[in-house]
């Protein structure tokens, strides 16, 4: 980036300063009542629908696939700078994913006002854009106007809240001020509370940030942070368990996310489930414990380090919704790609300027005569195989694998690789589980 939140917002605070003052706070809900109606809501839990962000977009077949390789490329970038920034924290200020790949739509305010966000379960934030604007990005719907609202709350600069904020800072008249940065852009505006409606549930005194000052590609009409940390809505609304159900890549139906603890399965499917693990380092991201590959009836001699969280913060493989591949450390993919051109026997063909996937084959006159070996992934208490089509991608003329080199020793498991599977995040057991599920029947 050619300049990071802190110089940006040290430039901007005053001028935020003489904006704010125009923003009085306004009724604000009790915290026992929140916790009334959050406990309330919580006992059976809700779902909210989710959209992939190239839905209903014209697009020619093969651009999407284009897109999401891209948007993936550039998340892997920035997950990879978050890791150095926590192993070296005086080289560069912390920057998040930003541009996911799910967007959920949501309310704000009394009366409430409607948005599209993208959910990002790689960053904790959540945000949107606010009246009274410096610099914003073209949205469809007006701005997010917190003086025409009658539940807005300033947060005090007191607040545990505030005080969690990467970088903050404090208005004499409106409280808490932020900066959040992305890896395609930032968020600089005052920290609030608003009732927030996710489809038929509401839910009061939720902590966001109103961004008078936003710059970056793709960040829609705001951002719902998922990860762990106490930002995030999912720690707000102190529910220790969530998941989500993703259809098919390039599927036209929406996929599913639950918040709370649901069964929509109704029957008795096996369920995976292996440990979650924290980094100290970036307690954000969701750790997997990843031990081994097998394809076909091979199991590839990968070290069982490689995929190992170091003492350092590197290395490890993140679960995330928002990147679209999977990313192996770069030891290991070479290992998955040298065994699928063995067993496959295709000819590769470079098809990386028209998908952004490294490995890709050309199909016979007869695909339906093509043999793909199996593709199981081990994780610790946990071996999920997959469905072809979650780590296989074809049309009339060529096949790609869905899993692409990371260069490094970091991983993402990416969502191809979760598609038709209900994914549950269970942060009270500390584990996350798999099950099998046509989620576009949810």
């Amino acid at each position: 980036m050619a300049s990071s939140p802190p110089s940006l917002s040290s430039l901007l605070f005053p001028s935020l300063a003489l904006i704010l003052i125009s923003i009085s706070p306004a009724f604000s809900t009790s915290r026992q009542a929140l916790d009334d109606h959050q406990d309330q809501q919580m006992k059976t839990g809700f779902k909210i629908t989710l959209n992939n962000i190239d839905s209903g977009g014209r697009f020619t077949h093969s651009e999407p696939l284009y897109r999401a390789a891209m948007r993936s490329s550039q998340r892997l970038q920035k997950f990879n700078e978050m890791v150095l920034t926590a192993k070296h924290p005086k080289l560069k200020t912390t920057v998040y994913a930003g541009v996911g790949e799910y967007l959920m739509n949501f309310s704000i305010g009394t009366p409430p006002k409607s948005y599209y966000g993208i959910m990002d379960t790689g960053s904790d934030l959540i945000w949107t854009q606010c009246q009274p604007c410096l610099e914003c990005v073209p949205q469809p719907v007006p701005l997010f106007d917190p003086k025409k609202s009658s539940s807005f709350s300033n947060v005090s600069c007191s607040s545990k809240l505030c005080l969690v904020l990467p970088y903050s800072d404090c208005n004499q008249f409106n409280g808490c001020v932020y900066a959040y940065g992305y890896g395609s852009g930032f968020t600089l505006g005052f920290l609030g509370t608003e009732t927030f409606a996710f489809e038929k549930v509401s839910v009061p005194k939720i902590a966001f940030g109103c961004g008078i000052f936003n710059l970056g590609a793709g960040f829609t009409e705001g951002l719902i942070g998922l990860g762990r940390g106490p930002l995030s809505l999912i720690s707000q609304l102190g529910e220790p368990e969530f998941s989500y159900c993703l259809t098919s890549f390039g599927e036209t139906k929406p996929s599913t996310l639950l918040i709370g603890s649901q069964n929509p399965s109704g029957g008795v499917v096996e369920i995976k489930i292996t440990p979650l693990i924290q980094n100290p380092l970036i307690p954000t991201f969701y750790y997997l414990s990843l031990e081994g590959i097998t394809i076909g009836s091979t199991k590839l001699p990968i070290n069982k380090t490689t995929f190992a969280l170091g003492a350092d913060g590197s290395g490890g493989l993140i679960i995330d919704s928002g990147t679209t591949f999977t990313y192996l450390a770069q030891s290991a993919y070479n290992l998955v790609r040298k065994e699928f051109i063995s067993q496959v026997k295709l000819p590769v063909v470079d098809a990386f300027d028209s998908t952004g996937l490294d490995l890709c084959f050309e199909l016979p006159s007869d695909p339906s005569s093509v043999k793909i070996p199996s593709l199981v992934f081990h994780f610790t208490d946990a071996d999920l195989g997959f469905p072809t089509e979650n780590y296989m991608l074809s049309n009339s003329s060529i096949m790609c694998l869905a899993i692409v080199g990371s260069g490094g020793t970091f991983s993402i498991f990416g969502n191809v690789q979760q598609q038709n599977i209900l994914v549950v995040y269970d942060l009270h057991e500390e584990t996350l589980s798999f099950q099998a599920t046509e989620c576009d029947k949810f």
